[in-house]
C-alpha cells in the first residue's frame, strides 16, 4: 500500500534552494571540503587494525560485566586483584550523579542496572560505605519499591546469587521448549536473542539454581532491604515493578499465563509424573544449550546469553569440560583500556565497521587504496563458508555466504552485515582495487544467504526470516525492552538488501536474476508502504527517522526511483525541515521510546553525515541544505582529522541505546566524499 504523503511534506521538497541560516558563514568550497575529507580519511586509516579490519567499541551499560562478575563467582573461578581494580573502575566511570546506573550511557538510573552493579562492587571488594557502593545504596532505598520494584531478570539474577526467593520470580518453566514444534508458542519462534535467553534462564529457573556466595550473602541481604530478609514474603512482589525500569508492561493476558504456570509449577514437586516431565526438560535445554556452545565456538550470540550458558554447565555439573572453553569465549567480548576499565561489550562490530568504512572511502574520490585492499582481505576472510551442522535440528537457519556483525567466530550472520560487506565487496571489485577477487560463486552465496531473509511482506529480517506471530509480543516478560520477541521486517535491513542486490544484479546480470528482482521489487513496494505521511521512515537499529530515511532514499534510488518520484521528493523535504539553523542535523533517542521524531538540542555529526547522503541521493550537491551541511561537518572537524563522538547513535528494542564508535570517524567521510564526487561529475 502506497502512504498518501502531506501536502506539507512536498512543499518543503519544492523549497530547496532556501537561503543560508542568518549568522551562518556562505558554504565552503570544494577545497575546503576535500582538504577536510583528506585530513578525515589519514586518521581513519591509523584506526584500522593489522589483520586489516576496523572496529569501534559497541557501547551499552555495565550490565554485561556486573553479570560476569556475578558468574565469576558463581562458579568459584575469583577474578585477579589487578582485574577487579579495572572493573571497579568502569563502574566508577559510568555511575550518574543519583548514584544509579542506567540501562545505557544517557538514561536515568534503573533499578535493575543499579542492583546489579551494586552487588558487583561488593564482590569486588568494596565496602558498603564506599564512595560508589553507598551513593547507590541511597538512590536505591528511595525508589518506592526499593529492590522488590526489580523487573523479572534482575529477580531471576537475584534469586542465583541466594538475594531473592524464586516464589517471587513470574514462572519462566524449561517445559516451554518441550512444546509441539508446530506451535505458535514455542520458543523457536522467537527472536534468536531472546529465544537463547530464555533457554538458558528456563533451565536454571526449573533447577532453581543457587550459587554459594558465602558469607556476604547475609551482609547484602542486610544492605540490600529496609526490612528483615526473612520477613519478607517474595511472593506478593512477583508483579512489583519499578516505573523507571518499565518499557513494556506485562498484559493481561501475559499475567494470566504467569498465574497458570504458577499454579503449574507448584504441583511439579509434588506429582511424581510432572518430576519426570521437568527432567526431561532440563535435559533437552541443556542439550540445546550445548549445541550452542559448540555452534558458536563457545563465544554464543551474545555476551548475555553466554555468561547464561556457562552458568549452566556449572549447575549441571562443575567440572564439566566445556566450561573453561565457555569462559573464554566469554572473554571475547571483553574491552579494556586505561581510561574507561575492563566491560564487556554487547556486541563486536568489526564486519559491520569494515564494510561500512570501505563504502565511505569508496564513495567518492578520496580514499586509502592500501586501507582498502587489507579491509577487502579481512572480510573475505570474515565470510561464513560451511553450514552450521544439524541446523534444521535446533531450529537454525542457514549461515553460509553470511556476514556476521563480528568477524564471524560465532557463526550468526545477518541480513544486513552481509548486505554491507557484499556491497563493498562489489564496489572495491568495480575499481579493481583487490590483489585477490572473492570468487564469484561466494558473491552468489551472499546474494542467497541475503534472500532468504526476505519476509513475505517484501521487507527483510536481521538473523532469520519472521517466523513466529506478533500476537507473541503480547507475551514479552522482559518489561525492560520492547519489540523483542519476534522477528520482523526492518526498514535498514530491506534497504541494505536492497542496495546490495542491485549492485550484485549490475554485476551478475545473468545470475539469480529471476530472484533478484522479485524481491527488489518486492522489497522496494515495502519500503514505500513503510513511509510516513510527513515523508519520513522509522528506525529501529539507529537513531531514528534520519538514520531510517538514508537508508530507505538510498535504496529507492539504487532500484531505479528518479530524484522527481513522490516518495524522494517527500523525504527530501522532511529532512530539509529538521535542519537546524546551524546547518547540521541532531536527533535525540528519546523518540525511539515512542516512534516519535525528537530534536536534539545540538547538531551532531553522524546525523549531519546521514541527513547529506540522503539530500545527495534526492535533491543534489547544490541545494542550500547540502552546502549547508557540508559546511557543518567541515567546521566541526576535530584538529586530528576526526569528530566529536556526539550523542548515542544505535538502539535495539527500543530502550536500549548503543554508542557506534566509529560512526563518527567513517559516516562523515562519506557525506563529503559523495558530495565532492557529485561536484567533480558535474563540473
Amino acid at each position: 500500500m502506497r502512504v498518501k504523503l502531506l501536502p506539507e511534506a512536498l512543499a518543503i521538497a519544492a523549497k530547496q534552494s532556501r537561503p543560508l541560516p542568518t549568522g551562518r558563514p556562505a558554504a565552503p568550497g570544494v577545497a575546503a571540503a576535500q582538504s577536510t575529507l583528506a585530513k578525515g580519511v589519514a586518521r581513519l586509516h591509523t584506526l584500522q587494525r593489522s589483520n586489516g579490519s576496523f572496529e569501534g567499541e559497541v557501547i551499552w551499560c555495565p550490565m554485561i560485566l556486573a553479570q560476569y562478575v556475578l558468574l565469576r563467582t558463581f562458579i568459584r573461578r575469583p577474578i585477579a586483584e589487578a582485574e577487579r581494580g579495572r572493573m571497579v573502575l568502569h563502574f566508577v566511570r559510568t555511575q550518574r550523579g543519583d548514584g544509579g546506573w542506567g540501562l545505557h550511557a544517557e538514561s536515568q538510573s534503573y533499578v535493575f542496572v543499579t542492583t546489579l552493579c551494586y552487588v558487583a562492587l561488593r564482590l569486588l571488594g568494596q565496602s558498603p560505605d564506599g564512595a560508589q557502593t553507598s551513593r547507590a545504596l541511597q538512590w536505591l532505598s528511595a525508589q518506592p519499591d526499593g529492590i522488590l520494584g526489580i523487573p523479572s531478570w534482575g529477580k531471576f539474577w537475584l534469586s542465583m546469587a541466594g538475594l531473592y526467593e524464586y516464589p517471587g520470580m513470574n514462572p519462566c518453566p524449561p517445559e516451554i521448549f518441550m512444546l509441539p514444534k508446530s506451535s505458535p508458542v514455542h520458543p523457536d519462534q522467537l527472536y534468536c536473542h531472546t529465544r537463547y535467553i530464555y533457554l538458558a534462564i528456563s533451565f536454571l529457573y526449573g533447577a532453581r539454581f543457587r550459587a554459594d556466595l558465602g558469607p556476604i550473602v547475609a551482609e547484602l541481604r542486610r544492605e540490600l532491604y529496609l526490612q528483615p530478609y526473612d520477613t519478607i514474603d517474595f511472593a506478593k512482589h512477583r508483579n512489583t515493578l519499578a516505573a523507571t525500569d518499565t518499557y513494556v508492561p506485562p498484559t493481561a493476558t501475559l499475567r494470566r499465563a504467569w498465574a497458570a504456570m504458577a499454579i503449574f509449577e507448584r504441583c511439579v514437586p509434588r506429582l511424581p509424573p510432572l518430576r519426570s516431565f521437568r527432567a526431561r526438560a532440563l535435559s533437552t535445554c541443556l542439550n540445546r544449550i550445548r549445541y550452542e556452545q559448540g555452534a558458536s565456538n563457545f563465544q554464543c550470540l551474545s555476551p548475555v546469553n553466554g555468561i547464561l550458558n556457562a552458568i549452566v554447565l556449572f549447575a549441571n555439573d562443575p567440572d564439566d569440560p566445556a566450561l573453561d572453553r565457555s569462559l573464554a569465549g566469554i572473554e571475547s567480548w571483553r574491552w579494556d583500556d586505561a581510561t574507561d576499565g575492563i566491560r564487556f561489550a554487547g556486541a563486536r562490530s568489526t564486519s559491520w565497521d569494515t564494510a561500512f568504512a570501505m563504502l565511505a572511502m569508496l564513495a567518492g574520490p578520496e580514499r586509502s587504496e592500501s586501507s582498502l585492499r587489507s579491509a577487502y582481505a579481512f572480510l573475505d576472510s570474515a565470510q561464513e563458508q560451511s553450514e552450521v551442522p544439524d541446523r534444521e535440528r535446533e531450529a537454525r537457519d542457514g549461515v553460509y555466504g553470511g556476514w556476521c556483525f563480528s568477524d564471524g567466530r560465532h557463526r550468526w550472520p545477518v541480513s544486513d552485515c552481509a548486505a554491507e560487506a557484499l556491497s563493498a565487496l562489489l564496489a572495491a571489485d568495480a575499481l579493481d582495487l583487490p590483489a585477490r577477487r572473492v570468487p564469484d560463486d561466494r558473491l552468489a552465496a551472499a546474494a542467497r544467504f541475503i534472500l532468504d531473509r526476505q519476509n513475505n511482506d517484501g521487507g527483510f529480517g536481521s538473523y532469520e526470516r519472521r517466523r513466529g506471530p506478533m500476537f507473541l509480543e503480547r507475551l514479552n516478560p522482559s518489561e525492560m525492552f520492547g519489540n523483542c520477541m519476534t522477528e520482523r521486517s526492518y526498514v535498514e535491513c530491506t534497504a541494505s538488501a536492497v542496495i546490495s542486490l542491485c549492485g550484485f544484479r549490475s554485476r551478475y546480470p545473468n545470475m539469480l536474476r529471476q530472484g533478484v528482482d522479485r524481491a527488489i521489487a518486492s522489497a522496494s513496494a515495502f519500503l514505500r508502504s513503510r513511509q510516513r505521511p510527513d515523508g519520513s521512515w522509522v528506525g529501529f537499529w539507529g537513531i531514528n527517522f534520519t538514520y531510517a530515511t538514508w537508508f530507505a532514499v538510498t535504496a529507492l534510488r539504487a532500484a531505479g526511483a528518479g530524484r522527481s518520484d513522490t516518495a524522494l521528493t517527500a523525504a527530501a523535504g522532511w529532512i530539509i525541515a529538521k535542519q537546524k539553523s546551524d546547518g547540521g542535523w541532531g536527533e535525540h533517542h528519546s523518540g525511539c521510546l515512542d516512534a516519535t521524531y525528537v530534536e536534539h538540542e545540538n547538531s551532531q555529526v553522524v546525523m549531519t553525515s546521514w541527513a547529506v547522503l540522503a539530500l545527495l541521493e534526492t535533491s543534489g550537491h547544490r541545494t542550500s541544505a547540502v552546502q549547508n551541511g557540508i559546511a557543518w561537518l567541515c567546521g566541526d572537524q576535530l584538529a586530528d582529522g576526526g569528530w566529536p563522538a556526539g550523542a548515542v547513535n544505535g538502539v535495539f528494542f527500543g530502550s536500549a541505546m548503543l554508542s557506534y564508535t566509529l560512526y563518527p570517524a567513517y559516516f562523515p567521510i562519506w557525506a563529503l566524499n559523495r558530495y565532492c564526487e557529485a561536484h567533480a561529475a558535474s563540473t
